[in-house]
């Protein structure tokens, strides 16, 4: 799993049957830090998120798992809205806090 930030969306009006109805973001990877790494991924929203939520997502197979994509062609997917993140005892990010 990597944590990212939505930042946009991507628009297909045609695309394989099994994905119809389906919403596309593009995610921008963090470090732990809550930093930029520069990498972007494109995922398929399962939980609602919106541009600007910290969210995580699944790749590879486990992309695959969720109720939205299960048996559906993706690679990526948000499977969670972020609320906060510790790491060694120390709040990295905390939604309220931006």
């Amino acid at each position: 799993m990597q944590i990212g930030r939505v930042a946009g969306t991507v628009v297909s009006t045609a695309k394989e049957a099994t994905l119809e109805g389906r919403k596309f973001l593009v995610v921008r990877i963090l470090d732990l830090d809550a930093k930029d790494t520069g990498a972007y991924v494109v995922a398929v929203d399962a939980v609602g998120a919106g541009v600007g939520e910290v969210v995580l997502v699944a790749s590879g197979s486990s992309a695959r798992m969720t109720e939205a994509t299960k048996d559906r062609p993706s690679d990526a997917v948000i499977m969670a809205i972020v609320d906060s993140w510790d790491v060694e005892g120390q709040t990295k990010w905390r939604k309220h806090d931006g």
